[in-house]
C-alpha cells in the first residue's frame, strides 16, 4: 500500500471519497472521449445521492469532465466553467442493485458524436474503480498505464494484442478479458503496464480485425 492510499491525493476538499474520487470518475470519462463532452448526464447512487451537493461531488464530476485534476482550484467554479463552454449537463439520483454506496453513472457525448457510459465507484482516499464501460462489466482502477481494447470477439484476438506489446517492447504487468453479457459478440481486453503506452501501440490495436475501439488511459495520480 502506498502512503497516498491512506492520506489521499493533494486535492480541493472537502472529501477524498465524495470530491476527489468523484472528480477522478469524471476525468476518466474525459479521457475515454479524448475531449470535453458537449452533453453529460450524471447519476448519483447511495451516499452520493444523499450528499452530492453538500460535498461538492457535482462540481467535482464536472471538473473531471473538463479535464481538471484533483488539486485544481477551478473545481470550485466548474459548473459555471462548463456552462460557459457550452456543455449541457444534468444531475440525477438512481438506485442501482448491489452497487457500492459511492457509485456514479456518467453518460457523456462529445460534439463529434462520440459517446461513452461509465459506471464507477469512489472507494476512498481518492481511489476509484471502474465497473462498467459502455455496457460491459469490467474492473479498472487507474493504478497503471492501461490500454482498453473493445472488439468483436474472435479466435486469436488476445494473442494478437499481446503480440503488439511484445513487438513494441512494452512489458505487460496484468491483462484481463471481459465478455459482454448483453451482446456476446463483444468483449473488452484490458492491458496494464508500468511503462507508457505509445500512440503506435494504440493504433496497432485499433487496426486489429474486428476492433471497435482502443483507448489509452494513463496512470491516474
Amino acid at each position: 500500500m502506498h502512503i497516498f492510499d491512506i492520506i489521499g491525493p493533494v486535492m480541493i476538499g472537502p472529501s477524498s471519497s465524495h470530491t476527489a474520487g468523484a472528480l477522478q470518475l469524471g476525468y476518466l470519462a474525459y479521457l475515454v472521449l479524448k475531449q470535453v463532452p458537449s452533453k453529460a448526464v450524471i447519476k448519483f447512487h447511495g451516499s452520493f445521492a444523499q450528499t452530492f451537493k453538500g460535498h461538492g461531488s457535482d462540481k467535482a464530476v464536472i471538473g473531471g469532465l473538463l479535464g481538471y485534476r484533483t488539486d485544481d482550484v477551478r473545481i470550485r467554479t466548474s459548473l459555471q466553467d462548463a456552462a460557459a463552454q457550452g456543455m449541457q449537463f444534468s444531475f440525477q439520483t438512481v438506485q442501482l442493485p448491489n452497487a457500492h454506496p459511492n457509485t456514479i453513472v456518467i453518460e457523456a457525448q462529445a460534439s463529434s458524436g462520440a459517446k461513452t457510459e461509465i459506471i464507477g465507484e469512489s472507494v476512498g482516499g481518492g481511489n476509484i474503480r471502474l465497473t462498467s464501460l459502455d455496457g460491459i462489466e469490467i474492473e479498472y482502477t487507474g493504478s497503471l498505464n492501461t490500454l482498453i481494447v473493445e472488439i468483436y470477439d474472435y479466435m486469436g484476438a488476445v494473442s494478437q494484442i499481446t503480440g503488439i506489446f511484445m513487438e513494441k517492447g512494452v512489458n505487460i504487468e496484468r491483462m484481463r478479458f471481459f465478455k459482454s453479457k448483453n451482446d456476446t459478440r463483444k468483449a473488452i481486453t484490458i492491458v496494464e503496464t508500468g511503462d507508457a503506452i505509445s500512440e503506435a501501440v494504440t493504433q496497432s490495436a485499433l487496426g486489429l480485425e474486428n476492433a471497435i475501439t482502443a483507448i489509452y488511459l494513463p496512470k491516474i495520480d
